[in-house]
């Protein structure tokens, strides 16, 4: 018998909807609990993802979940480090609540109050109720295309609070590219870690040469490659859950070792 003949499973709870200053709309979360958490005592990371309607299964997502539970599961089953997820579910406005700046020319862009409600609010719940370390390097800030932008933008934005950053397929063209500018300005402290990738089929493998440069940018302000930052350009990636869902292994390997 294999140490994986029998999977641990964790446990996925699903919130109220919770009404976000600035927000035209209540969002609930989707929290996962590690195997075990219910029945041991010990405090896990926590990591705070967006687009918490794809990351489970595939009901309800938009084109398939992550499964992020499930490779949770095969970590802990392997007494690896797994944090305690809260994946925060976005709807008909999710382009507006996942951009520091307008997407498209008079749109609005709610970026900056989704990340004051999860560095406050969130935060302060999700320390209070469940069994999660403090400080940086035990909070990571996550997610994919627009939420996966925003997870870079949020972690230089607040360095005090997030030591992590999974930036998967990151929309950094935004705004002609004002991502760029925000992290070529932005403080960076502690011992952070940030993990990047792209997919070569990606309009047309453009964005690749975007990945690319924000993968120089990092190395330019002292981020050392492969231990504060890790770039993956993916040969065979499109902008899709399928891919993030096969690149996530990777990513959760260098994030929690």
């Amino acid at each position: 018998m294999g140490p994986m003949s029998k999977l641990r499973h964790g446990r996925l709870h699903r919130t109220k909807d919770f009404a976000v200053p600035g927000l035209p709309r209540p969002l609930p979360c989707t929290i996962y609990l590690p195997p075990g958490y219910d029945t041991e005592t010990r405090r896990y990371p926590v990591a705070y993802v967006f687009d918490g309607q794809n990351l489970y299964d595939d009901k309800g997502s938009f084109a398939g979940g992550w499964r992020l539970h499930r490779a949770l599961d095969v970590r802990a089953t392997l007494g690896q480090q797994v944090p305690v997820v809260v994946g925060i579910h976005h709807g008909p406005d999710r382009g507006a609540e996942l951009s520091p700046w307008p997407v498209e020319e008079g749109k609005p862009a709610l970026g900056d109050h989704l990340l004051d409600w999860v560095v406050g609010p969130l935060a302060k719940m999700v320390g209070e109720d469940l069994r999660t370390l403090t400080g940086t390097q035990h909070t990571l800030i996550g997610g994919s295309s627009l939420g996966g932008n925003l997870a870079l933008y949020g972690f230089f934005r607040h360095n005090d609070v997030f030591g992590k950053a999974l930036c998967m397929s990151p929309s950094l063209w935004v705004q002609e590219g004002q991502i760029f500018q925000h992290v070529a300005k932005a403080h960076c402290g502690g011992d952070p870690r940030i993990y990047l990738d792209m997919g070569a089929l990606e309009a047309e493998g453009i964005v690749l040469e975007h990945g690319q440069w924000m993968a120089d940018m990092l190395e330019r302000k002292g981020f050392v490659p492969g231990y504060h930052f890790m770039w993956r350009p993916d040969p065979r990636g499109d902008h899709s859950e399928r891919n993030w869902r096969r690149r996530l292994p990777m990513a959760l390997r260098y994030l929690y070792g």
